[in-house]
């Protein structure tokens, strides 16, 4: 398992032979990180709606409707069907309001389905919680607090990872991209290895970590491997990989493009809750379906490999990677069948 981006530095890896079907392979491919933040609803717990932990844990991580699930045990069964493997990176904070169990719930299901448990951290639970780690303070993200008071928000939030069965997190990413350069230092001092905050494609993230715009290389900094989600390009700029905001179109245009073109990896963003309309209580049929498309791509083609953390190389890329060129014909596609679902979903 190694990228085109090995072939052409010739940064040693670890090769592997996968089994696809009856055919067996071992091409140099591309890492995907599928990404799915996992979190509670502290939006919903806020208002009223989402006080009671089950009702919360209905609407915003098994998004459960009377059409079915669009949350993570409808991924979990897709990517099973599909032999996929994913990141889920889950938020214990919501431990602070209803407890252990509130974290058990959520990470259990993916450890049994074989896949990454990765730290997440949405500090909007500080404002709800009766016994806090840093008692008397809020924050809307991590970045809103020093670096020791960091470290021991991610040092309970390990502790709660751990707690509920999962082997120690090397990754992590911040509740709304929210990180800066003392959370990347935080995390070196706990020896977590791998960070996913920054978002270059992402202009309007109040993520402060001191990287450029538009960069989606992973790279060493601060003590750790900070691992972009990734990007394309767009009319100005460039726009966030992520299942809501990007077309199956252009999705599987990125990764194929970031698979000939020498990238390390790539990463998509989703969460839990993407594919469910929260308030109205319903899947998002067209959501849905570019998932399901896009899994059913990823198991049938040979040049990308589904991947986490652990799979990867600490090797930072010395060169940039270009990203997929801007497409008015892939943008305004995107933009009809983003309309058709406001439409027909919201």
């Amino acid at each position: 398992m190694l990228s085109s981006w090995i072939r052409g530095s010739k940064t040693p890896w670890q090769a592997q032979r996968y089994i696809k079907g009856d055919q067996r392979y071992s091409e140099l491919m591309l890492p995907l990180l599928i990404t799915i933040d996992t979190e509670y609803s502290a939006g919903l717990y806020q208002h009223g709606i989402g006080r009671d932990r089950a009702a919360n844990f209905a609407r915003a991580i098994a998004c459960r409707s009377a059409a079915g699930e669009a949350g993570i045990f409808y991924q979990l069964d897709t990517f099973a069907r599909h032999g996929i493997k994913a990141v889920f990176f889950v938020d214990p904070m919501p431990a602070l309001v209803w407890g252990q169990e509130a974290v058990d719930a959520v990470v259990q299901p993916i450890l049994a389905a074989g896949h990454e448990v990765q730290l997440h951290c949405h500090t909007e639970w500080l404002a709800f919680a009766a016994q806090s780690p840093l008692p008397g303070q809020e924050g809307n993200n991590i970045k809103d607090f020093s670096r020791v008071e960091q470290r021991a928000l991610l040092e309970w939030g390990l502790e709660r990872i751990e707690a509920a069965g999962a082997p120690r997190p090397t990754a992590f990413r911040a509740g709304n991209y929210g990180a800066n350069d003392d959370t990347l230092r935080a995390l070196a001092e706990l020896g977590l290895r791998w960070d996913s905050s920054f978002a270059p494609g992402y202009a309007g993230s109040p993520c402060e970590i001191s990287l450029p715009m538009g960069d989606c290389r992973p790279v060493g900094h601060l003590g750790v491997m900070e691992f972009p989600c990734s990007a394309i390009a767009a009319a100005g700029g460039c726009r966030h990989a992520q299942l809501t905001a990007l077309s199956f179109t252009e999705i599987r245009s990125a990764i194929l493009h970031a698979a000939r073109t020498g990238w390390p990896g790539f990463c998509l963003v989703s969460h839990s809750f993407e594919m469910y309309n929260r308030a109205t209580q319903r899947p998002n049929a067209l959501l849905c379906n570019r998932f399901e498309k896009l899994c059913a791509w990823l198991g049938q083609q040979g040049e990308v490999v589904s991947a986490g953390f652990a799979d990867l190389p600490e090797v930072s890329s010395t060169a940039a990677v270009p990203l997929l060129p801007y497409s008015r014909w892939r943008t305004g596609a995107r933009m009809a069948q983003q309309l058709a679902a406001n439409t027909v979903y919201r």
